[in-house]
């Protein structure tokens, strides 16, 4: 009983780690698009030094699952728990360097005027903001049925991203002066494109989790 009660102690520390990681990533592209939007440099340098703390937040779990795993044995799914945590912390920690990524778009800019009302974009980043919210909630809770629906959530993210392509695209041809700002959107749009995939591989972990086959939902 001992064990048992050391191992339930570990696991929802994991939890409670990873449950903060997700509000951090999420609260990072939040912050990070309206920089961008605003051309906040304060901002956008801030989010960049932050960036080391959910580096070190799965260092956590990387410590406590290995502790868990040498000192309880865990099998099936409760080894599942402890493998899952470290894939989604993974996934997590790569989302918020994504993030950081769109910051650093917006150091780039150095402030200069946008060349559209951004519109798009930031209705792409409002959709993949849930799909972080959900996923990670998914994990908490080991709920499928809200996993499939964040993974379902991917394909309309998709279908924006490429239509943010096509218009940036229209852009470069008409006006040769807008193509570095141009594609500098563009890559923005990849890294939430990204960040978006990598919600969809947390709610693949939480569907394996819990009925032990790992389905593709990120095609």
């Amino acid at each position: 009983m001992v064990k048992r009660k050391e191992f339930d102690l570990g696991l929802e520390e994991m939890q409670h780690i990873l449950a903060q990681m997700g509000a951090r990533v999420d609260k990072a592209l939040t912050e990070s698009m309206e920089a961008l939007k605003n051309g906040d440099i304060k901002t956008a340098q801030r989010i960049v030094k932050e960036d080391p703390e959910l580096n070190h937040m799965e260092e956590i779990i990387s410590e406590i699952g290995a502790k868990l795993i040498a000192t309880q044995q865990p099998v099936a799914k409760d080894l599942r728990r402890i493998l899952i945590a470290f894939k989604i912390s993974s996934d997590l920690e790569r989302m918020g360097d994504l993030s950081v990524d769109i910051a650093k778009a917006v150091l780039r800019l150095e402030g200069q005027a946008l060349i559209k009302p951004l519109i798009d974009l930031p209705r792409m980043s409002e959709m993949v903001s849930v799909m972080i919210q959900e996923s990670v909630q998914s994990y908490l809770d080991e709920n499928v049925d809200l996993a499939y629906k964040s993974a379902k959530d991917d394909d309309q993210v998709d279908a924006l991203y490429s239509q943010i392509l096509r218009d940036l695209f229209s852009l470069m041809v008409d006006n040769s002066k807008t193509v570095s700002q141009a594609m500098l959107l563009s890559f923005v749009g990849r890294y939430i494109e990204r960040i978006a995939d990598h919600a969809t591989n947390i709610s693949e972990s939480v569907v394996y989790l819990v009925t032990g086959k790992r389905p593709d939902l990120n095609q």
